[in-house]
């Protein structure tokens, strides 16, 4: 009788191979984009028989949602350490720490970035109730940060997002369904709407960059997008 692998090893044979299987996968990712992503080519690549592949991918999605989630993952790992070495009183350092390393992770890793923020992959649902929580990892960042900096305006009497700039009826009606989210009580809905205006101007530059939607003269992107970053940090302020 053949003798087998202890499970020890076996675990990690196995560890390996998924390792080798989100390699290959994110290869075959930025060859071809997400929507042409085929468990077959990715099997032929690895040296293993499509059949094989079965063993630690149940199918296509299963395959996008583990590329997501880890995706994510890495992203807001390492934004969040960018963040965390950043004074906690120095909002507009936090701010700037979290869209210039959000960027450059974003032009180091341009599929990576479709995947998450661009088009839909035809015919395929991430499912919430994995995605949600690493999805979240870089917006729970910028919660935090919105709650520091509205706590301090309240503590310095400074001017918040003036009435003059977002109506309080509009405002509220603008992100209603936002404001029953346990994670912002406490944030004015003015300050809600600024903040939500400030991200997606960021993404919207990126983004701009990332799939040449502005042409190739409109100046350097890294000096536009701090610029963009610091106007929308503005946003978030009031």
């Amino acid at each position: 009788m053949a003798a087998q692998n202890p499970p020890g090893k076996r675990a990690q044979n196995r560890a390996e191979v998924e390792v080798l299987l989100l390699t290959t996968a994110r290869s075959h990712l930025a060859q071809h984009g997400a929507a042409a992503l085929s468990l077959r080519a990715i099997a032929r690549d690895m040296g293993l028989a499509p059949s094989a592949l079965f063993r630690y991918i149940s199918s296509r999605d299963d395959l996008l949602t583990t590329l997501i989630t880890t995706t994510y993952r890495e992203l807001g790992e390492e934004v969040r350490q960018a963040e965390a070495a950043v004074s906690r009183s120095d909002h507009h350092a936090r701010w700037t720490a979290i869209t210039t390393t959000f960027r450059n992770w974003a032009v180091a890793h341009p599929h990576d970035y479709a995947l998450l923020y661009g088009s839909p992959v035809p015919d395929y649902h991430a499912p919430a109730e994995v995605t949600n929580e690493p999805g979240n990892m870089v917006l729970n960042l910028l919660i935090t940060l919105v709650h520091d900096i509205h706590a301090a305006q309240v503590a310095t009497h400074e001017p918040k997002n003036s009435p003059a700039r977002y109506d309080n009826d509009l405002a509220t009606a603008a992100v209603r369904d936002l404001m029953s989210d346990p994670a912002l009580a406490g944030i004015p809905a003015r300050m809600v709407v600024g903040a939500l205006a400030a991200w997606n101007l960021v993404l919207g530059s990126l983004s701009s960059e990332l799939f040449e939607q502005l042409g190739p003269d409109v100046g350097d992107p890294q000096i536009r997008f701090a610029l963009t970053s610091t106007l929308a940090y503005r946003l978030v302020t009031g």
